[in-house]
């Protein structure tokens, strides 16, 4: 998002702190501890498909998905299938607030469906996707890309929210991040229209730009070539789905490769065994070149 637009978010993700308690005060210990290299500034990131809190064995556990989010140690982590009040399979809770209250991290959500409750006063039921950050996040916003609605029973493409982006300061430096999950049907002709999409809003913004997600689709797929052009593939060497014995890469830590202020390094990525979802993990260690500050 451009600084203006940036800006003019802040109150609104402030208030909404304020009414939902759901931004939560990191540590006192917020930045990596891992040390920089030369001016530039370290950063832990992953992405994580939790499934709406059920592990492997399709048990719903949000202790169990809490330990292996911490082991993960990551700065800002970016997660699919999130439910918030959504249903039974999750106990109508707001998995992305409790999770970032218990790891003592911020949060930002971004909703693909948002449903009237069930209840009248109830809150929405709502799915999506959610960032969570040791770093304070001073900008938010829901984007919309193409979508084939799960909930509708006769859906067309359409433009609906969902990829949801935060800018992070990171020492001062405005990072920004982006999560998103792609569709999951074999015709890739959905996704086609959602990396044109996802590369149309990141191409609005400058500096150094990281994008997590589960793409539903292996790294040679022809439905993703075009974000490799400005975007590097971590490429941890693992597979990712599914959890147990997984035999595909679906999940993706990708940076932004160049321009002014804007390159990102990745030092290593890896993919850690997993069985509180139905995916494993990705976790990255970069380099994001300091640049200018704005």
């Amino acid at each position: 998002m451009s600084l203006r637009r940036r800006i003019s978010r802040i109150p609104q993700l402030l208030f909404a702190a304020t009414l939902l308690g759901v931004l939560v005060a990191p540590p006192a210990a917020a930045t990596t501890a891992r040390p920089p290299s030369g001016g530039d500034l370290p950063l832990r990131v992953a992405t994580y498909n939790i499934h709406a809190g059920a592990g492997v064995d399709g048990v719903f556990d949000l202790d169990r998905q809490t330990a292996e989010l911490r082991s993960l140690d990551a700065d800002v982590i970016g997660l699919q299938e999130v439910d918030r009040h959504w249903g039974d399979r999750s106990e109508w809770r707001d998995l992305a607030g409790e999770l970032a209250r218990r790891l003592r991290m911020h949060v930002s959500f971004a909703p693909i469906y948002s449903l009237d409750p069930d209840r009248p006063g109830g809150p929405r039921a709502e799915y999506g996707v959610a960032v969570l950050s040791r770093h304070r996040i001073v900008g938010a916003e829901n984007h919309e890309i193409t979508r084939l609605s799960t909930q509708d029973p006769d859906p067309v493409p359409a433009p609906a929210p969902g990829f949801g982006e935060v800018v992070v300061r990171v020492r001062g430096l405005p990072v920004h991040v982006y999560v998103t999950h792609l569709d999951y049907r074999p015709d890739p002709a959905v996704r086609v229209a959602q990396v044109a999409d996802t590369r149309r809003i990141m191409a609005e913004d400058r500096g150094p730009r990281i994008l997590l997600g589960d793409f539903n689709a292996e790294p040679d797929a022809p439905e993703l070539a075009p974000l490799w052009r400005e975007l590097a593939d971590a490429a941890p060497g693992a597979p990712t789905f599914p959890a147990q014995d997984p035999v595909k890469r679906i999940d993706y830590v990708a940076v932004s490769k160049g321009g002014p202020g804007a390159g990102i390094t990745v030092r290593r990525a890896w993919v850690p065994e997993a069985v509180a979802s139905d995916h494993r993990p990705v976790v990255a260690d970069l380099l994001v070149r300091g640049g200018k500050r704005r």
